[in-house]
């Protein structure tokens, strides 16, 4: 099976490539921008990383001209294939992934191979903005209101807006509500899907139905084409501002500090070739959930014994490092059959007319992300009701659609419980459901596995950790079964449910609520969307890692800018957050040393995105 996705995603891919090589290179795709620069001697900013925050901090950080800023990037250059929404799923496992692996679950992931999942996370310019599947939902802004009262001042919803709207440009239509809460001109486009299978239409419907309302998600509450970092502030920064030079292929080992504990540096490896670059002002580690805490670990940052544990001289005992990490388990498998034509069929996908339609007017099936049709949030039982606690995707498509080949590969199922809980369904159309657990009470670690900076961390995911996760994430299912149960899904649709009882659990009674927290122990997966791995805290925390103002605990001239610094996950999709993280805090870097935070973003050095 591995050796048949392996053919099966390289011919997809080189036909893909082909396809688009000549369409990208018309519109200005493949100009260099990066690595045209010889590298300095020494920069005012050093950032580590050009994910979804680094690439916004180093573009915000060059643009009134004042700073020399590098920008080092594990990574190459996106994909061509990453330019189409609709191919995201072949982006995962390949060259733009660090294609990490959790240790195996005790209380989890237990229909997974090994016990263990894959957890993809972006190696490239853009990190995952350029490999996600480009949902842009923001949070609850409840979400960040806690984060001020957990002690972290000018972290509130009504000061993040500002840099919400600052970062996006909305080609949806506004409507009285919700225009005040988006933004026009920035360098993330925002848009509605061109595209939707019926099922969407069915899965809006069937929520009418169930007496909730259609409501923009991005707006005041919840209830009711790839747009990359690298795309939307790497390249036009890079190609109209010297003062910023941009690395890629470079992975940074450590970051050096002197015997005042200040960073002044990093070392990195760039082909063949052990560089280090020295940093006048200040060097910003921007490498995500997972890379930030394991370059602070091997520079020297976190706990103690760990560190000793490894022969890695302690700079400081930071023991929140690498702690703290969260995400949103998400139940696979929750299956419904439909009529032909309902949802989307691999045919579709493969369909010339469709393919053609993407290449030559951006529409169809290719021009949004692939499967995903929407989200619904659920009141929450306890505590504030519009705070919701469960989010339900829904996709047009099973993970049977393919018979396997790519979808159970990518998510890591174990070949012997696709094959048995998806073999009756397998090449049929349907749709699934999703539901995942918005705000999670169970905390996982990453660790070092070695100090060699090239091994990959120990990363812990330890979902169920705290039981009422299962609890919250079987009321989920059940919400998504009353929707599947809808006559929009059931009568319009010919909606089935997949009633195959799942082998491990079926010593419970079949669709008890105690088959169902079986079934979460078995099935869940991730939802892609770690963070709190450095954590934003007061003093008073003794798991805090970086301040209010994202500077790490215990030395100087070091910041932490990226999904890592969350306290607490965001009720929902989590790169639009980290985005604007990015966008905050170029601002508070530039208060602290003076430099002007009044550049016009409406202006012409950031381009929106656009795609062929």
């Amino acid at each position: 099976m591995p050796e048949t996705r392996a053919m099966v995603q390289s011919l997809m891919v080189g036909l893909i490539r082909l396809l688009l090589a000549g369409i990208l290179k018309e519109v200005g795709h493949t100009h260099p921008y990066h690595d045209i620069h010889p590298i300095r001697p020494v920069y005012d900013f050093i950032v580590v990383g050009g994910g979804s925050a680094g690439a916004v901090v180093a573009a915000r950080l060059a643009e009134e001209g004042t700073c020399r800023v590098l920008l080092l990037e594990s990574g190459g250059e996106a994909p061509l294939e990453s330019h189409v929404p609709g191919l995201s799923l072949l982006l995962i496992q390949g060259n733009a992934d660090w294609n990490y692996r959790t240790v195996s679950g005790k209380q989890s992931l237990l229909a997974f191979s090994d016990d263990s999942i894959p957890y993809p996370r972006g190696r490239v310019a853009g990190g995952s903005s350029t490999i996600n599947a480009l949902i842009y939902v923001r949070g609850n802004r409840r979400d960040f209101d806690n984060w001020e009262a957990m002690g972290n001042p000018g972290w509130s919803y009504k000061d993040v807006l500002p840099y919400f709207k600052k970062a996006e440009n909305y080609l949806g239509e506004f409507n009285n509500e919700t225009a005040r809460y988006h933004g026009r001109g920035g360098p993330v486009s925002v848009e509605p899907k061109r595209w939707r299978s019926p099922v969407a239409y069915g899965f809006l419907k069937a929520g009418q139905q169930l007496g909730f309302k259609v409501v923009d998600p991005n707006g005041e509450e919840q209830i009711g084409r790839r747009s990359s970092t690298a795309e939307g502030y790497i390249k036009p920064a890079a190609r109209l501002h010297n003062n910023l030079h941009v690395a890629l292929n470079a992975h940074v080992t450590k970051i050096l500090f002197n015997k005042d504990k200040r960073a002044v540096g990093v070392s990195f490896m760039q082909g063949d070739k052990m560089r280090t670059v020295l940093a006048g002002r200040e060097v910003i580690l921007s490498a995500g959930a997972i890379g930030s805490p394991q370059l602070l670990l091997l520079s020297g940052i976190g706990p103690a014994a760990h560190l000793n544990t490894h022969g890695i001289p302690v700079v400081a005992d930071v023991v929140g490092v690498g702690r703290n990490l969260q995400d949103h388990p998400s139940v696979s498998g929750l299956s419904w059959t439909t009529n032909k034509g309902s949802a989307i069929s691999i045919f579709t996908m493969l369909n010339p007319k469709n393919i053609y339609a993407y290449l030559r007017h951006g529409l169809g099936p290719l021009s949004g992300p692939v499967f995903n049709e929407g989200n619904a949030w659920m009141p929450s039982v306890e505590g504030d009701p519009y705070w919701p606690d469960i989010q339900v995707p829904v996709l047009s498509g099973i993970l049977a659609i393919d018979f396997g080949i790519l979808s159970s590969q990518v998510i890591g199922v174990d070949p012997e419980v696709y094959k048995d809980y998806f073999s009756d369904v397998l090449g049929r159309e349907g749709f699934s459901m999703t539901p995942f657990l918005s705000r999670p009470l169970s905390r996982g670690t990453v660790t070092l596995a070695s100090s060699d900076p090239y091994a990959q961390p120990l990363i812990d995911v330890n979902f169920f950790s705290h039981p009422a996760d299962v609890t919250t994430l079987v009321r989920g299912i059940k919400q998504a079964l009353r929707i599947g149960d809808t006559p929009a899904m059931m009568v319009d649709h010919g909606a089935r449910f997949h009633k195959k009882v799942l082998r491990s659990c079926q010593d419970q009674e079949p669709f008890t609520d105690k088959y169902w927290g079986c079934y979460v122990r078995h099935m869940s997966n991730t939802a892609y969307h770690p963070v709190g791995t450095c954590k934003m805290a007061p003093m008073t925390d003794p798991l805090g890692v970086v301040d209010h103002r994202l500077r790490v605990r215990g030395v100087r001239g070091l910041r932490v800018v990226d999904a890592s610094i969350m306290p607490l996950i965001v009720t929902g999709n989590t790169n639009a957050a980290t985005i604007m993280i990015g966008e905050k805090a170029a601002d508070l870097i530039k208060e602290d040393w003076c430099i002007s935070t009044h550049h016009n973003h409406h202006s012409q050095s950031y381009l929106p995105l656009t795609f062929p």
